[in-house]
């Protein structure tokens, strides 16, 4: 694989995403973690810090750490220990963050995906759980700022990439898979806008074989689009440091998608500047096989697991497994298709393309797409036993897209659409044959060429035909009865 070059440097990325877990209490409390309290409703005197509370491990966190660990095949510690992470800030009350340091729950794994038909893949370092810390509130209009301290203690899963993101395109689509797995194994709902799935970026430049560069660190990307955009101006801009003789110096930025900028926000911190120590109020999390095998045995199919199956199963290109399952919605509306029609192939064409297309446009989700997965079915299966034609298939796809849904099966409504059309491809081979020869007489000429050895003047016979069955006629047995009648 050949490295992207930007101006003559590589680009180097890593990621740190923060998930926040789905469970309905804190982390180490059992204060709410619903989103859109008013401010400091959800915050109880664990929350708060006050004199003598301590903290008490969340079971369903730890749970949700171990079906991570196992989405991405990766160690689960057996042993792991919580520290105390020290800085402050006015919305951390404590004056320290509970996380993890030296022994995380989660070590190692990867995330496979598709950057085009290029399969990548990123490898982890670690997923660690660790407290979220409240919020700062800056009113501008009454030049006031306020703490607002219900998500103090809010469950979270960072994790956490080995320096293996070669570009902005590489670095949205391995968030975009993260994304699919957090979501897909239902330990985070990823919403970005409300800030359960938040990614930073660390993001340097070298030239190819030279070590490492200084890395600046995008905090906060809440949004694909967002993120590519941040991390394009982020790597202009650190080449032009460069390029004019400046040094990168390590730092914190954020990105202003109104002046589509990133500016330094402050120096970035290295773990000593955390004065990281175990946390005496936490015994170590002890994890024993026996748990990790029950949290297994509950987890749905995992994506890598149901595309690997679609393979196997259904004969489909790994490019194409991949693609149907990016969503539980999309992978149940394909093999719904699939098993209605016998035609898994065909199906996956339908969708990755036909359906996808109309999906795109209409900025809908699959579980949003006006004709079903039996009525797709229903038509490929139609394609399938020579009834319509693949250009006459698209026009009841349209016709079905575009109107009510009719009563009754789903063969049942394709089959009104193909008759009330007029779309039936015309099969009476005596009839067809009669309008072969018809063409060929008019078009002496092409039969010519081909029995000359042109094998493209067939072309100029095949639309003629086309055109005298208006469209009906098999295009298949168009090109067999002509090869036959011109030898």
């Amino acid at each position: 694989m050949t490295t992207k070059l930007v101006q003559g440097y590589e680009v180097v990325i890593g990621f740190e995403t923060h998930a926040q877990l789905s469970t309905q209490s804190k982390i180490f409390s059992r204060a709410p973690t619903a989103f859109g309290a008013e401010p400091n409703t959800q915050a109880c005197a664990v929350d708060l810090a006050l004199p003598g509370t301590l903290p008490v491990m969340n079971r369903g966190a730890v749970e949700r750490a171990i079906q991570f660990g196992l989405a991405i095949g990766s160690h689960i510690a057996p042993k792991s220990i919580f520290a105390r992470k020290n800085y402050f800030y006015p919305d951390l009350p404590k004056g320290y963050q509970i996380s993890q340091f030296e022994i995380p729950v989660v070590q190692g794994g990867e995330v496979n995906f598709f950057l085009g038909d290029e399969k990548k893949t990123v490898r982890l370092v670690r997923a660690h759980l660790e407290e979220d810390a409240g919020k700062s509130l800056h009113e501008d209009f009454i030049g006031q700022s306020g703490i607002d301290l219900n998500r103090a203690g809010t469950p979270l899963l960072e994790i956490v990439t080995e320096p293996d993101i070669r570009s902005s395109e590489e670095a949205v689509a391995y968030a975009k898979e993260l994304h699919k797995i957090v979501t897909w194994i239902g330990i985070c709902d990823g919403n970005m806008q409300e800030g359960s799935f938040r990614c930073d970026a660390n993001v340097s430049v070298r030239k190819p074989g030279a070590p490492l560069g200084t890395r600046r660190e995008i905090k906060n990307l809440n949004s694909f689009k967002f993120m590519q955009q941040a991390i394009d101006y982020e790597v202009r801009w650190q080449i032009e440091q460069i390029e004019d003789g400046h040094a990168i110096q390590q730092a914190t930025v954020l990105f202003d998608p109104d002046t589509g900028e990133t500016r330094s926000m402050r120096t970035k911190e290295d773990a000593a500047d955390y004065r990281y120590f175990p946390d005496p109020d936490l015994p170590p999390l002890l994890i024993s096989e026996q748990w990790v095998e029950e949290v297994r045995g509950q987890m749905t199919e995992l994506p890598r697991i149901m595309a690997a199956r679609f393979v196997a199963d259904y004969g489909l290109p790994e490019y194409d497994a991949t693609t149907l399952t990016q969503s539980k919605a999309m992978a149940a509306y394909f093999e719904a298709a699939a098993k209605l029609s016998a035609q898994p192939k065909l199906a996956s064409n339908w969708i990755m393309g036909e359906v996808s297309r109309r999906l795109n446009a209409g900025e809908m989700d699959i579980a949003q797409a006006p004709v079903s997965a039996a009525q797709l079915g229903a038509v490929i299966q139609r394609i399938a036993d020579n009834t319509i034609s693949n250009n006459a298939a698209r026009q009841v796809f349209e016709a079905l897209w575009d109107q009510a849904p009719a009563a009754g099966e789903a063969l049942a409504q394709v089959d009104a659409v193909i008759e009330a059309k007029g779309l039936k491809q015309m099969n009476d081979s005596g009839a067809l044959e009669a309008i072969i020869d018809e063409v060929l007489a008019a078009n002496p000429k092409n039969v010519e060429e081909f029995k000359a050895g042109n094998a493209k003047a067939l072309n100029g016979l095949v639309g003629p035909i086309m055109k005298a069955s208006k469209g009906k006629a098999n295009p298949a047995q168009v090109n067999e009865l002509l090869k036959k009648k011109l030898g």
